[in-house]
């Protein structure tokens, strides 16, 4: 579809389909605004498709006195669980105590003690862990989460899997969160309100002309070119935001972002609880060891400088031999790259505030309008999905002083699509669709309320059988389900499908991916035709 040149110009224009570009459009949008948004991919398909999927409050982080960060995070984890049941729910962290804990040697943390209790350099005192998880108890007035507890792990399910040196442990909450849902679904919600999502369409320039702006998009599957223009400009480019200020808007801004790869693997189950644990290393860093996907634990993440955004980031052996070496200090099991079953790789785009290292740079986001152009353009860096909504609220505040915004903020508590039901009702729902449509497995009724909350009655209409989803793709994925994706949210190939709107590629063969592929691209071309 073209849109001519001289068409009315939109409040917004929004670069990048990733967690903070779609979550500012949404906001935005739900304020009155009108709002058009360009992806050059698939939605997520870059840093918001690939963290560790946590809603959490990042107790590192409080080592290097990021207290605003830590709050504001800790507050946004029951203002989000509400919100979104379905993709995000409660887990608790198992940390393993040792006297061998360690700090990284540059935290402010580790300098400070190291000043007035220079006998203790590097250590991690069982006192100070204990001061640690009071503060993160507390900063953020919890009410639906439990707090810290110690747990003996002599003889328990948690110390099970766990060496014999490991005696005691804290436990502390956090949350989950299936990241690239989140970011679908708050495209979806912006879209509903008025919102133009555009995904595989690449913005190949933005001039500023007459006090507005002028962005020439090109579609990548069909070559469409258009042109809009926009009041001002919001670049959410994630790792390529700086890219984005230097080529596309030509600014010359001397802010810049720091690209840090995280990486992480997959492996089969490692142990039978639903507990997550927290392992600190000799060198100061510390993993995750998740529960993933019914049959496997994630684990990860590491922390590597990564210099090219254009430089698609895979987890390099030595990243895979890092995590298996550090989880088998932890576990009895002794784990080698036979256990690992996927990898993936992420760029966080970090706002350089000169740190030493990579670990040591700030989660902070940090906002910056540009007016040297002419038009307003607003830089996003930096930011983490726990803070996603918090980080759109402070950019709705500096959008408002440019354009004048009547209404105030309003998205805390407001349900995504498929999250209008209680915190602890997911278990209810899968018992009243399995009660509706007998065929379905615990774990296919399970998957389907876990994705899509209220919306999976509606996925599956008035079938009967399995068979009356249509085409069965393996692993529960049946046509029913592809085409409500394809519909609705923007999915286009088979790794839309299985790697972002669900993990289902863990458990399909390439075949089975490839006929999906096939199967898609057959019925694109009426789906597309059928949505305008």
């Amino acid at each position: 579809m073209e849109h001519p040149s001289d068409t009315a110009p939109v409040d917004l224009f929004v670069i990048g389909g990733g967690i903070n570009g779609c979550g500012i459009a949404r906001d935005a949008t739900g304020r009155g605004l009108s709002v058009a948004l360009a992806e050059m991919n698939d939605l997520a398909s870059a840093t918001s498709s690939s963290s560790t999927k946590l809603f959490h409050g990042g107790l590192r982080y409080l080592e290097y006195f990021e207290f605003r960060l830590v709050r504001e995070a800790l507050i946004e984890r029951e203002v989000l669980l509400k919100a979104m049941p379905h993709i995000s729910w409660p887990m608790r962290f198992v940390l393993p105590y040792h006297k061998d804990m360690r700090f990284e040697s540059d935290t402010p943390t580790s300098k400070l003690l190291g000043l007035v209790m220079p006998w203790m350099k590097g250590r991690r005192p069982a006192w100070l862990i204990r001061l640690g998880l009071f503060m993160y108890d507390h900063l953020g007035g919890r009410k639906i989460l439990p707090g810290t507890s110690t747990v003996d792990l002599k003889g328990s399910k948690e110390g099970a899997p766990l060496q014999d040196r490991f005696a005691k442990a804290y436990e502390y909450s956090d949350c989950w969160v299936e990241d690239s849902r989140l970011v679908v679904l708050n495209a979806r919600d912006a879209e509903a309100r008025g919102a133009q999502i555009m995904t595989r369409t690449e913005v190949l320039s933005a001039t500023s002309e007459n006090g507005l702006w002028r962005i020439e998009t090109r579609n990548t599957e069909n070559d469409t070119r258009q042109t809009f223009h926009a009041r001002m400009l919001v670049n959410a480019g994630g790792p390529w935001v700086g890219d984005i200020i230097q080529t596309k808007v030509r600014l010359n801004s001397r802010e810049g972002v720091r690209l840090v790869r995280g990486s992480h693997i997959v492996t089969r189950k490692l142990y039978d609880h639903d507990k997550c644990y927290f392992f600190q290393g000799t060198d100061g860093r510390i993993i995750f060891a998740i529960p993933y996907e019914t049959d496997f634990t994630l684990i990860g993440t590491t922390d590597a400088e990564h210099d090219d955004p254009s430089k698609k980031p895979v987890c390099t052996p030595e990243e895979q031999d890092y995590l298996l070496n550090f989880a088998s200090q932890y576990f009895k099991q002794d784990l080698t790259r036979d256990d690992v079953v996927w990898t993936y790789s992420g760029v966080r785009p970090l706002y350089d505030d000169g740190a030493t290292s990579a670990t040591a740079a700030t989660r902070d986001y940090t906002l910056k309008v540009d007016t040297s152009a002419g038009a307003p353009v607003l830089n996003v860096f930096g930011g983490k999905i726990t803070t996603y909504r918090r980080l759109a609220e402070s950019a709705l505040e500096k959008i408002s002083e440019t354009l004048g915004v009547s209404k105030g903020p309003w998205t805390a508590g407001v349900p995504l699509p498929g999250g209008d039901f209680p915190v602890d009702g997911v278990q209810r729902m899968v018992d009243d669709l399995r009660g509706r449509f007998p065929f379905l497995t615990e774990f296919w009724a399970l998957r389907l309320v876990r994705a899509y909350g209220t919306e999976a009655e509606g996925i599956l209409g008035i079938a009967a059988t399995a068979e009356d989803l249509g085409e069965d793709f393996g692993a529960t994925l049946t046509a029913a389900e592809v085409d409500w994706l394809m519909r609705y949210e923007y999915a286009r190939t088979a790794e839309d499908v299985v790697w972002r709107r669900n993990k289902l590629g863990l458990r399909l063969t390439e075949e089975q991916v490839a006929t999906l592929d096939d199967w898609m691209a057959r019925h694109r071309p009426t789906i597309s035709a059928a949505a305008e």
